[in-house]
């Protein structure tokens, strides 16, 4: 008999996976396509993959949950539009770093004690160790943080949302999710060439970014975040900026400085410990 989290846990780590090693072919499209149109790309091609995996007009009605559904789709097209802004300009371990003040702040807004406090100032340090203090420290360009800090937005929108849909709606949500996602972020074309959306030279590896970045770890996601409490999902979560920045490294051959390398430490220790914290409440 195992435990009833073990596949959702296996399904973020899963998730985790497939989402960084997809954002890492996405940045290699940048000097081709650049992050808006590979963002439109990404969205609509797994959107109609979904839609044609797991046909969302049919079925029981989701009359009532719209506002929901809206919610978490245009949060899931300001999370990965600004990601992939933030990306043009950043590390991926250093923009998920950033971004990861999301995820974090919905664990500890969760929570009111004072050793709450201490994970917010371990996530503050980690953050300042990321400036360039010393002059032969690299400098970080203040775009791509803000894009950063705007994506961690969206992805507390999303863990929030998405938690609220329910489990018996799992694919379908998805589904519809990555459709309002798709359309939220379409009026962003005006900023791209639009022929660049369809080269067929870059269509393949599109779709696999598609396939890797969004449809199956938001599917995965899904099952996931329905499946155990807010807390527990950030607690897994946590990883993931080491895991970005390992993809970086032997993928994108991004180098991260020992202080770099130290904040992302400090981001997903505070991550890691107001999850922990927030668990114990909720069990006792």
């Amino acid at each position: 008999m195992y435990s009833p989290l073990v596949l959702p846990i296996l399904s973020i780590l899963a998730a985790m996976v497939s989402i960084q090693y997809g954002a890492a072919l996405a940045k290699g499209l940048f000097p081709e396509l650049g992050p808006v149109a590979a963002t439109l790309l990404r969205l609509w091609m797994a959107a109609v993959l979904l839609a044609l995996i797991y046909r969302p007009w049919r079925g029981t009605s989701l009359r009532g949950r719209w506002p929901v559904l809206v919610g978490y789709g245009v949060a899931m097209g300001l999370m990965n539009l600004s990601y992939y802004l933030a990306l043009q300009r950043l590390p991926m371990g250093i923009v998920v770093a950033i971004e990861f003040l999301g995820p974090l702040g919905v664990a500890i807004a969760t929570s009111h004690r004072r050793l709450d406090w201490l994970w917010v100032a371990l996530a503050v340090a980690g953050l300042l160790l990321l400036l360039p203090w010393r002059s032969s420290a690299p400098t970080l360009d203040l775009i791509g943080v803000g894009f950063a800090l705007l994506a961690g937005a969206g992805w507390a929108l999303y863990i929030l949302f998405g938690s609220r849909t329910g489990s018996s709606h799992g694919g379908r949500t998805v589904a519809l999710g990555m459709i309002l996602g798709a359309a939220a972020v379409t009026p962003s074309v005006v900023l791209v060439d639009s022929t660049m959306l369809f080269n067929p030279a870059l269509l393949p590896i599109a779709l696999a970014v598609a396939v890797l970045s969004s449809a199956l770890p938001y599917t995965l996601e899904m099952y996931a975040l329905t499946r155990m409490p807010n807390q527990v999902f950030s607690l897994f979560m946590s990883v993931e900026p080491a895991l970005a920045a390992l993809m970086g490294a032997v993928v994108l051959h991004e180098q991260l400085t020992s202080l770099q390398w130290l904040a992302i430490v400090c981001v997903m220790a505070a991550s890691f410990g107001s999850a922990m914290a927030s668990q114990r409440r909720t069990s006792s």
